[in-house]
């Protein structure tokens, strides 16, 4: 009994590479089908966007101020625009519904489950569906609270947010920048690569 109070009682995933698989390469992915339909060079393109991408990742800019920025630099309709996005985004990501699965059986295991991912509007709307409200909480957003990875303060949230110290959650994030700081607080990680590894060593993690 005292073994299961001081261990794993929450599970923090990412988005983007992990639970919704997928890729933002400069060669493939979401910016390159971006780069394509647009006809623009990857210079332009990555120009025209990368000021007003990072800072509506935090919150700093609105939805709507993003998108006209962006537009007028790239010469195409604002709702156009939106439209090739989010269509660039369904596209190029799937949903890893294995790996989702598993997070809905832990979570009627009695874990939480939490979402802690990097996202502007446009992603958060295309990659974040209805049935990740219906079972994460909290769903940590860079871009509604305003911080990202890898800012400490992020993670801290998500901890408050859980009511739960470092030592009692598990992180998985395909990036290793994202989880260093998490191991700095001590809370346990995941390095996702594929599905098998990750469960294997989430399953090691929550004996």
């Amino acid at each position: 009994m005292e073994q299961k109070k001081r261990g794993i009682k929450a599970l923090i995933f990412d988005i983007g590479g992990v639970l919704q698989l997928g890729s933002f390469s400069k060669k493939s992915g979401a910016h390159q089908f971006m780069i394509k339909k647009l006809g623009v060079s990857v210079d332009l393109y990555f120009d025209s966007i990368d000021t007003v991408y990072a800072e509506s990742m935090e919150g700093e800019i609105s939805e709507e101020k993003v998108v006209k920025t962006m537009a007028k630099n790239l010469k195409i309709k604002p709702e156009k625009l939106k439209k090739l996005f989010i269509k660039s985004y369904k596209k190029n990501f799937k949903l890893n519904k294995e790996l989702f699965n598993y997070a809905i059986k832990k979570k009627k295991q009695g874990y939480k489950i939490a979402i802690l991912s990097d996202q502007w509007w446009i992603s958060k709307r295309a990659l974040i569906t209805k049935k990740f409200y219906k079972y994460f909480d909290p769903m940590i957003i860079s871009t509604d609270v305003r911080m990202r990875k890898p800012d400490l303060k992020i993670y801290r949230l998500t901890l408050k947010k859980l009511k739960l110290p470092a030592k009692q959650t598990v992180f998985i994030d395909n990036r290793d920048w994202n989880i260093k700081p998490a191991k700095k607080l001590g809370m346990k990680t995941v390095l996702f690569k594929n599905n098998k590894q990750t469960i294997r060593e989430l399953e090691k993690l929550l004996k």
